[in-house]
């Protein structure tokens, strides 16, 4: 596995990380519903091959073909918390609205199935998706990976579970900043950069 230099380093994650000299020598990594890319950006930086599935990319999970894929390491998925998540509850959520949100969630681990990686990992705040997929593999807050703040998170999947190194709860949520709407969503779906890191480690 090649490396990256410090300028490549510095580039923004695109979702596809040209630091090997071909596609073929590098590990493929698929990030469902990744939008910013954070949690697989230690990946990218490590050189692996990132494949950023997002609508924000006109990419859309539903409709991805496995056949075109090459042959695919581990799966990260974060299809949109806002119908499932807590921290929403107040708002009344439409039949359609809920099938929306689980057909995303049933195309992500469609392509899991189809793919076969080595490992795979799905994320979502703590809330309404433990009805349709039962219990998480694990719950953790980003404090328990060295980001001084709570907002729990299960992941499900088969993956190694990361090695905490919890530091104190002492700051607000990003949320808490953000404004509402589309920023108030980015912010939410960033994966907290100590978890990502662990993760990588964990799941190389």
């Amino acid at each position: 596995m090649r490396g990256t230099n410090a300028d490549e380093a510095d580039r923004p994650h695109s979702g596809k990380w040209s630091v090997a000299d071909t596609m073929e020598d590098r590990v493929t990594i698929l990030d469902l519903c990744g939008g910013t890319g954070s949690w697989s950006r230690p990946y990218a930086d490590a050189g692996y091959n990132v494949e950023v599935i997002d609508l924000s990319r006109a990419h859309d999970v539903r409709l991805l073909e496995a056949g075109k894929l090459p042959e695919v390491r581990g799966v990260l998925a974060a299809p949109p918390c806002t119908v499932f998540a807590s921290s929403g509850a107040r708002w009344k959520r439409s039949v359609g609205e809920m099938k929306e949100a689980l057909a995303i969630v049933d195309a992500c681990l469609r392509v899991v199935f189809a793919v076969r990686p080595k490992w795979w990992a799905l994320e979502n705040p703590v809330g309404k998706l433990t009805r349709y997929l039962g219990k998480p593999k694990m719950y953790f807050n980003p404090c328990d990976y060295g980001d001084p703040y709570t907002k729990k998170t299960g992941i499900w999947g088969e993956f190694t579970p990361p090695q905490p190194t919890p530091v104190a709860p002492v700051e607000k949520s990003p949320i808490h900043h953000a404004s509402p709407g589309l920023e108030r969503a980015m912010t939410r779906s960033i994966t907290p950069s100590g978890f990502a890191r662990a993760f990588f480690e964990a799941n190389p």
